[in-house]
């Protein structure tokens, strides 16, 4: 069965169809689209919040960190930050494994907003490591570590500087809603596999562990914002306002400015585990009325772009054969739940998480996705 409304199938983990066929995840949408309003509404919710974060900034340098990869949505989010007003300092989460234009574009976008920068650069050796130990679990979201590590320097950054704000890139209206249970992440879990099948120790990588995070949260009051929940973000039209205001350049797909992550999603993920992460992404412009439903069904038939000269750089560097990656491709899908992680953890501080979701020290997505006991 599939969703009247997106795309959303019955093999998505944890749906329901409502009488006329609709998925429970476009219900979540719309109950968001209430939550976040946009046009007017949403820019004076934008501007007053501004206008707090100014205040809580007096005597630092810097009133807020955006975390930044040379993507689409964290350049328009600088550009955003400045346009609010905000002394901002953007933070970067270098992997080892940026692809040219993503680092052009970055740049760009630091040098012509005359933000500053703060870099956290994993060891290289280390970092090919633990993505092969990702690699080497079987589960679908091998870029977790990636993930996590970008979370952790955007709060590293912002304790540098004594600043209380994050603001991240996501919208739910052109990225969409992940599937519950289908992309999990903790730093337990990161470690969890590093310890069962890699040969490096955790050192320079920066893994989020739960006792620094809820210190984060509870004493230092770091807060994390998403603006772009609160505008009319058309992804289309912020493409050509950034090349023609900065010139800053497309790089093909969702995520396709790291190495890690063009790999993960349009290579990895639909030969293993035949996913196609454009479900997710065209669901949400669906939803937020960017696509057509029958243009999306047509779209998502052609096949994923991607360079195969990404795959051989990556056996190369992790020290893969052809006859071991072909290994790895066909070992039984595994999950968290295989692992050990915080999930458990989480579930129990359900509470206490929804107090932070209520003043903005997590997300609501982390809340709804992360601390719910699993069905």
């Amino acid at each position: 069965m599939i969703c009247s409304r997106c795309i959303y199938d019955d093999k998505i983990p944890y749906i329901s169809f409502d009488g006329e066929g609709i998925c429970n995840y476009c219900k979540e949408h719309e109950r968001l689209d209430l939550e976040y309003p946009t046009g007017k509404e949403g820019w004076n919710i934008l501007t007053k919040l501004a206008e707090k974060i100014k205040y809580d900034g007096k005597n630092k340098k810097y009133d807020v960190v955006v975390g930044v990869s040379g993507g689409c949505d964290s350049s328009y989010l600088l550009y955003l930050s400045k346009k609010l007003g905000l002394r901002t300092l953007a933070a970067h989460f270098d992997n080892t494994w940026n692809t040219e234009i993503g680092i052009k574009n970055l740049n760009i976008m630091i040098e012509k907003l005359g933000v500053g920068l703060y870099t956290h650069v994993v060891d290289s050796g280390e970092a090919c490591d633990i993505f092969r130990s990702t690699l080497k679990a079987s589960i679908i979201n091998a870029d977790v570590w990636s993930d996590i590590g970008l979370a952790t320097t955007h709060y590293l950054a912002a304790e540098k500087y004594g600043v209380k704000y994050i603001f991240e890139g996501h919208s739910f209206r052109t990225e969409g809603i992940s599937p519950r249970g289908l992309f999990y992440m903790d730093g337990k879990f990161v470690e969890s596999i590093q310890k069962q099948f890699g040969s490096y120790r955790i050192s320079t990588f920066p893994n989020l562990w739960l006792n620094k995070w809820l210190r984060w949260l509870i004493v230092n009051r770091i807060k994390k914002i998403r603006p772009l929940y609160y505008i009319d973000y058309n992804k289309e039209d912020i493409k050509k306002f950034l090349n023609k205001e900065f010139g800053w350049q497309w790089y093909g797909g969702h995520h396709m400015e790291n190495k890690t992550a063009c790999f993960g999603n349009n290579y990895f993920k639909p030969l293993k585990f035949d996913f196609d992460l454009r479900n997710i992404e065209y669901s949400a412009l669906i939803r937020s009325g960017q696509m057509l439903r029958s243009e999306a069904l047509q779209k998502i038939k052609n096949p994923y772009l991607f360079d195969k000269s990404i795959l051989e750089e990556i056996k190369k560097r992790l020290n893969f054969t052809d006859d071991e990656f072909e290994e790895i491709v066909k070992l039984p899908f595994k999950t968290y739940h295989d692992y050990k992680t915080y999930k458990k953890t989480f579930e129990k501080m359900r509470w206490f998480f929804w107090v932070m979701y209520k003043f903005n020290l997590v997300t609501k997505s982390f809340y709804m996705k992360f601390t719910k006991k699993e069905e």
